[in-house]
């Protein structure tokens, strides 16, 4: 499917600076830029990679000031990285989306099937379960009883979703991810441990996409939510009642133990851990790494380290660290002295 710079322009509210019928029928970054292709440019250390790209059509911000010519034709517009995600969206969007229940899948006569759903071989659907219209489940994904699952959900291969789960609509689980295994739940004895049962479950809300192999624990009781919006990355570990706040985002190798609360618009860094029985407050920024085991706090807040502080602090912290050494001998030399 071709489009030209104009039909582009329009749908992103841009302006072309060029060839308005330059045509392109793909994506391509900027540095690998070839004939047909749109690319954009939005950091500026790759700036250079203008003047060379083969691409047809480079999206650019406004405020770019051209050093000289450039032979592709561009569209100007306030964010280009805002830009050329909607136009993503628009291409993903064209991509024909499978229907068709597979005679593989094995769906429970006791289970619910909406309009224009695509099952693929292997599938389970378990008894009492719900599958809203449009939603798509991949080869073997599992859906437990009792699950309730929205509209336009995209289940990927060999995702499990656990008894009693709900999801909401726009929902998308990337491969091998779990979706209400038990929370880690025991009770020490004087020969060993009990389990506690984990009777509770999981609601995930509208819109929220989840990274492949990331586990998202059932509750002891009551829910584990997941609120709407919220994006989590791959190899996530969600502990039983837990709670992520809408529109938060979270990178790969988070962590979350038991009961912990994180608020709406948050930010949090790949391998951030965050001890049982807190609350992050809204837009907090958590580092990568971040080690977070009290409550933060306010909104807005940045914290690094582990455990967690303040930028300054923490980089306070380690211009003396480096210097730990010398100041080891030093200390030491004194008190040879005083010795003496």
């Amino acid at each position: 499917m071709e489009f030209t710079a104009k039909q582009i322009a329009e749908m992103i509210g841009g302006r072309v600076e060029g060839n308005e019928n330059a045509t392109v029928s793909t994506f391509s970054k900027i540095e690998e830029g070839k004939a047909g292709a749109l690319s954009f440019l939005s950091n500026p250390k790759y700036t250079h990679y203008l003047y060379d790209t083969h691409s047809s059509v480079v999206l650019v911000n406004d405020d770019l000031q051209l050093e000289r010519a450039v032979d592709a034709t561009l569209i100007r517009v306030p964010n280009a990285y805002e830009a050329v995600a909607k136009l993503l969206q628009i291409y993903d969007s064209m991509k024909p989306r499978k229907t068709g229940i597979d005679p593989l899948a094995c769906i429970s006569p006791k289970a619910t099937v909406g309009e224009n759903v695509y099952i693929g071989p292997f599938a389970v659907i378990g008894d009492g379960a719900v599958i809203g219209d449009a939603t798509q489940i991949y080869p073997h994904a599992v859906i437990g009883d009792g699950v309730t699952v929205g509209q336009r959900c995209i289940i990927y291969p060999n995702v499990t979703i656990y008894q009693r789960c709900q999801l909401g609509n726009n929902v998308t689980i990337h491969a091998g991810s779990v979706i209400g295994a038990d929370g880690f739940g025991f009770a020490p004895n004087t020969e060993g441990y009990d389990k506690i049962p984990q009777i509770g479950t999981v609601i995930i809300e509208d819109n929220v996409e989840i990274g492949a192999n990331t586990c998202i624990d059932r509750s002891t009781m009551g829910a584990t939510i997941i609120r709407r919006g919220v994006k989590l990355d791959n190899l996530i570990q969600v502990a039983h009642n837990c709670e992520v706040g809408e529109n938060t985002v979270m990178s790969a190798q988070a962590g979350m133990a038991g009961s912990t609360k994180i608020g709406k618009w948050c930010m949090v860094g790949g391998q951030a851990g965050f001890s049982g029985h807190i609350n992050v407050a809204d837009k907090t920024f958590v580092g990568a790494q971040c080690g977070v085991i009290s409550n933060t706090k306010g909104n807005g807040e940045s914290l690094i380290g582990s455990p967690a502080m303040e930028p300054k602090t923490y980089f306070r912290g380690m211009a003396v660290l480096k210097h730990l050494p010398e100041m080891y001998r030093d200390i030491a030399a004194i008190k040879k002295k005083l010795g003496e």
